[in-house]
């Protein structure tokens, strides 16, 4: 009898472990409903700032953190920075509505892995997630 951990979905859609930081409560809960209805994404920790980032990077193990840029007390690009010099960071996707060139080229600096304009598609941030991951493509949504 197979159990659950060795049926053939899961051995070929390991879901991709997400943790979300924004200092928006109903940011992170709307996140959190959209990311987990596709099937193929865990939210497995949410952070209010820059702190909270950091802290649940290590404890929580994401493959994927979802980051906000501004944040009161440590803002996104700092707390970006300082997970990437972790020894196995994981993918750092920005999400904000600051999309100058320079917060671009700010989050690409500090290590940010992706940047994604909040109000953008919503299938931009789950091709984002899932591009590099080795979880399947957005066409299996």
């Amino acid at each position: 009898m197979m159990d659950a951990t060795s049926s053939p979905a899961n051995q070929d859609h390991r879901r991709v472990r997400v943790l979300i930081v924004d200092d928006a409560p109903q940011v992170r809960r709307d996140l959190r409903q959209m990311l987990e209805l596709t099937g193929l994404i865990d939210v497995v920790a949410e952070g209010a700032n820059g702190q909270d980032a950091i802290q649940l990077a290590v404890e929580a193990s994401p493959d994927v953190v979802i980051m906000d840029l501004e944040m009161p007390g440590m803002n996104g690009f700092e707390a970006t920075r300082q997970i990437k010099e972790q020894g196995s960071a994981p993918r750092v996707i920005i999400l904000s509505v600051h999309a100058e060139r320079e917060d671009i080229a700010r989050a690409q600096a500090v290590g940010a892995d992706d940047f994604v304009v909040k109000g953008a598609n919503f299938q931009v941030l789950i091709q984002a997630i899932l591009m590099k991951t080795g979880s399947p493509n957005s066409s299996d949504i």
